[in-house]
């Protein structure tokens, strides 16, 4: 028998939604999607969230800060047979930019040499990006469009987009035209920490520590 799945997201609560049709589960809620929902019982709920009161389209304060913190991303592509290849961007916190509410970039520097992800976007331009904050367990997924250039033919763009701190060598200056987004429910993420992330929490545990033992904070 077929067990309905819960999730959160899938939980609207009236007030949150409208009559707008958001953008992100107009592209991704298929006609086999909408099936597989009927089947697990939880169409219903699901239809609301297609309603919900909200842009998804411009990148608010919110998403651009929580992108901005990110040492690295997901990003997934399709290449001419129709398989998918997912590659980790990875680099200083915040080496991916948010330009504007519509537009993400960052200097390419040189990989593995296999280009799989770059000889795919010369085909199809779609892109889907995975942003994870696994301390906080908060996810935020990305609907995009893709423009490639290679750096000796747009210096002024990497420019704006290198870290001159960061030592790898920059072939390609990316931009990320964003269609659609979406968060993801925290449920199932297992927290991890950085060294810089552990580094914060224990001196904050070392500042709670000394403020309970001065006399001022006793009872």
């Amino acid at each position: 028998m077929a067990r309905a799945v819960h999730s959160p997201l899938l939980m609207a609560h009236p007030s949150e939604t409208g009559s707008m049709t958001r953008k992100y589960p107009a592209l991704t809620f298929t006609d086999s999607v909408k099936a597989t929902q009927e089947h697990y019982g939880v169409r219903a709920k699901a239809a609301k969230v297609e309603h919900w009161a909200m842009d998804d389209e411009l990148l608010s304060p919110r998403e651009a800060s929580f992108i901005g913190r990110r040492d690295g991303f997901y990003m997934a592509t399709v290449n001419e047979d129709g398989w998918p290849y997912l590659q980790f961007r990875g680099g200083p916190k915040g080496f991916l930019k948010v330009l504007d509410e519509r537009t993400l970039g960052y200097a390419d520097f040189r990989g593995n040499l296999q280009y799989i992800s770059t000889g795919n976007l010369r085909k199809d331009d779609r892109v889907s990006l995975f942003f994870m904050d696994y301390a906080n367990r908060a996810r935020l997924k990305l609907l995009a469009r893709t423009e490639v250039f290679d750096a000796a033919d747009r210096p002024d763009l990497v420019d704006r987009l290198e870290d001159p701190e960061y030592g790898a060598r920059v072939e390609r200056a990316v931009l990320f035209h964003v269609v659609a987004f979406d968060w993801n429910c925290p449920q199932h993420i297992t927290p991890r920490f950085t060294e810089e992330e552990l580094r914060e929490r224990d001196q904050l545990i070392v500042k709670r520590t000394e403020h309970q033992s001065t006399p001022e904070s006793r009872p």
